[in-house]
């Protein structure tokens, strides 16, 4: 079963249930679970994160949803490439006044969720501002997914898909529009970031036990061999797939 947590709004208080958020974080890979991996959703406020993260995590819509106050988290548990996953998913608040505080919790994180609104052109112009932040508080590879929210609202659109495709191949990210209202697209893209996320670990793991094969001197004979499991994603056929470049998009 999905959990489901927040944070205080006081500052000192959020930072205190933080940790202790974090020390389950730790206890739960204790589980009978192969991985957890930490996704952080972010964005400006009233983008749809929480709608997204409840539509994925519980397959709900919230009609009388409010603005995130500081920080909360859900998770979900899936098996992808005979694996047990659990996703550890920070929804984190998009106002201006709580960045300080959720800057902390980029830390650990190993793939993001960026949401924009594309029925609102601002939502995505602030697009790069989060990005830059991304990449001054996460890890280098980090795997991101770019999301514009709202596709069942097309009649409405303020942002062109091209416009956030040729974003996305330039950044490296991932991209794809989805309706946390409807649901379509929000399962395919969470399970394709956490794909992602997987492919990165399995090839830091394989790294480092050839690693330790070099360094173990009379082990260095012994050859790894980490066997995977193909998985076919959809996804639209963009410029930078056909150069080879990281953005992989749908919509």
């Amino acid at each position: 079963m999905p959990t489901y947590r927040s944070l205080s709004s006081d500052p000192r208080q959020g930072l205190r249930e933080g940790s202790m958020m974090e020390e389950e974080w730790e206890a739960e890979k204790a589980e009978e679970i192969d991985y957890v991996f930490k996704i952080v959703v972010i964005g400006d406020s009233a983008v749809g994160k929480t709608q997204l993260l409840g539509r994925f995590t519980k397959d709900e819509f919230y009609f009388d949803s409010k603005s995130t106050i500081g920080v909360e988290f859900q998770t979900r548990t899936i098996t992808l490439n005979k694996k047990r996953i659990k996703a550890q998913i920070w929804d984190t608040a998009g106002q201006e006044r709580y960045r300080a505080i959720t800057s902390a919790y980029y830390r650990g994180a190993l793939g993001a969720m960026l949401v924009y609104d594309i029925t609102k052109r601002a939502t995505f112009d602030h697009v790069a501002r989060w990005v830059d932040e991304l990449r001054d508080n996460a890890d280098s590879s980090i795997a991101v997914m770019l999301i514009g929210n709202k596709s069942d609202l097309a009649d409405k659109r303020a942002v062109a898909a091209a416009d956030a495709v040729e974003f996305a191949e330039e950044q490296g990210l991932y991209f794809s529009e989805a309706s946390a209202f409807t649901g379509d697209n929000v399962e395919a893209a969470f399970l394709r970031l956490l794909e992602e996320i997987h492919g990165v670990v399995s090839r830091k793991a394989l790294e480092a036990r050839r690693n330790n094969a070099v360094d173990g001197g009379a082990d260095a004979g012994h050859v790894v061999s980490l066997k995977g499991t193909r998985v076919e994603v959809s996804m639209m056929e963009t410029s930078a797939m056909r150069t080879g470049t990281q953005c992989g998009c749908s919509s």
